[in-house]
């Protein structure tokens, strides 16, 4: 199903609000919610990474289908098998090695176990609470003898990880829930555990209008800011036109060393 974008507004203010409110007023009682939990969760987590795990926390133990944005599990098969289909028409081999940022519960994530060699998937996500739900989505897929690794992290800088290692490196959906100072940390370090020839792949909420957030769980950014921000740690990137003809919601980015 195609996803229009809305390149110009501004969903943080008020009018936006108002004219969204009438048109779906539907989505009034969800978004008060939101509203209310985003206050709460203010005042006891002041960096983002606690911020969003507690968000990931309240929206797992309700349903972590959705808590990765996926409504039903028919989408949350069809957004995977997306991004699984992208990265193979893309040159995905098995014997590739694979980063998997933002893993979630292995939407996309196993499919790319089942398609890479044994221990060949690393993923890794700020949020306990949706690693255990990855596991029992590998157990359903019986992915065990693959080996995947599976690891909380607090943070992007990757320290923990090998040189020159991964021939791929993704993150969907991840940007969109990070301030610039969080994609920031991940390209000043993600151009280490690249492998010569290798490349990053993220997807972001793209506006051609101002940059903006929404109760500090979508951002809003530019393309060339993205771009810009890329070269300054000697990065390569590059808009994907393809991956727009694939009607999702985000855009997507690829970075090279």
């Amino acid at each position: 199903m195609a996803t229009k974008k809305n390149l110009t507004a501004d969903r943080s203010s008020v009018v936006h609000k108002v004219r969204y409110a009438l048109r779906h007023p539907e989505r009034i009682g969800g978004y008060v919610r939101r509203a209310a939990r985003d206050g709460w969760l203010r005042t006891k987590h002041r960096d983002h990474v606690s911020y969003y795990r507690a968000v990931m926390a309240s929206d797992t133990a309700r349903n972590p289908e959705a808590a990765v944005g996926s409504q039903t599990h028919d989408r949350w098969l069809a957004l995977g098998k997306m991004q699984f289909d992208y990265l193979l028409g893309h040159g995905l081999a098995p014997h590739h090695r694979m980063l998997d940022i933002g893993c979630g519960n292995l939407r996309a994530g196993w499919r790319f176990i089942e398609h890479l060699q044994p221990g060949h998937y690393y993923g890794i996500d700020i949020s306990p609470d949706i690693l255990i739900s990855a596991k029992q989505t590998l157990t359903r897929q019986r992915l065990q003898e693959k080996l995947p690794h599976l690891t909380i992290t607090q943070d992007l800088k990757l320290e923990f990880l090998p040189t020159a290692h991964f021939d791929v490196v993704h993150a969907h959906s991840v940007f969109s829930h990070s301030p610039i100072e969080v994609i920031d940390e991940c390209l000043a370090h993600v151009g280490r555990v690249l492998a010569p020839g290798g490349f990053f792949d993220f997807t972001f909420d793209r506006t051609e209008g101002e940059e903006h957030q929404v109760l500090r769980e979508d951002f809003y950014y530019r393309t060339q800011t993205l771009v810009d921000l890329a070269a300054r740690h000697g990065l390569t990137a590059r808009f994907m036109d393809d991956w727009e003809q694939l009607g999702h919601g985000q855009s997507k980015i690829r970075v090279t060393a």
